[in-house]
């Protein structure tokens, strides 16, 4: 349970440096069409584990369905979602991953393939303190499952922050860092049967 909800809770923020002034507040439009736009990007992560922990690590994002987070040591696990599931890979564990739907975490919403902020009953939040537009989101079908909390500046519109919130409302923060936006990621870091194989070698 708690390496579910380790997961449930990830948040991921970019490295808010060189903020403008001021900023126009972005639509859920223009929100929506920056995230379809985005197909895949990288970089590096420090998380802060809602018990005051860090974690570090290299984060990976294909849309649609697919992210992967390597932690390095001491901590040396993996979250992984690909083909409609989430594993969550722990080297003290000798009994395989964890696994779980991903339409059952809020980071789905961002993963989708048609990412529509505008629909209804799926955006709780959409507000601007000048520099940024933070929107809170969910599954309107499924709000028990917790939500996504998403920060973006404008001129060029970037994404800077995510926060998801689980079912119990724990938080966890990741501070994403050097991200590149594009280019090409190999399909295998998403592939979960694969990574069981490596893990059993």
């Amino acid at each position: 349970m708690m390496k579910r909800r380790l997961f449930l809770t990830l948040t991921a923020a970019l490295a808010v440096t060189g903020l403008p002034a001021m900023a126009e507040q972005l639509s859920l439009n223009q929100v929506s069409s920056y995230l379809n736009g985005l197909q895949t990007a990288q970089g590096g992560f420090t998380q802060i584990n809602a018990d005051g922990t860090l974690s570090t690590g290299q984060i990976y994002i294909k849309r649609p369905g697919r992210i992967r987070f390597e932690y390095n040591a001491p901590d040396n696990s993996l979250v992984l979602a690909g083909g409609g599931q989430v594993a969550i890979f722990d080297p003290r564990s000798n009994n395989g991953p964890d696994r779980y739907p991903l339409n059952q975490t809020p980071l789905k919403i961002i993963l989708e393939r048609n990412v529509n902020l505008g629909a209804a009953r799926m955006v709780t939040g959409h507000t601007s303190d000048g520099t940024t537009t933070t929107i809170t989101a969910q599954d309107p079908e499924n709000p028990q499952y917790g939500n996504i909390q998403m920060v973006f500046t404008a001129n060029p519109v970037e994404l800077r922050q995510w926060i998801v919130t689980d079912d119990v409302g724990s938080q966890t923060t990741v501070i994403l860092n050097d991200m590149i936006a594009g280019g090409s990621i190999p399909e295998v870091k998403f592939n979960i049967q694969n990574e069981m194989n490596n893990w059993n070698k």
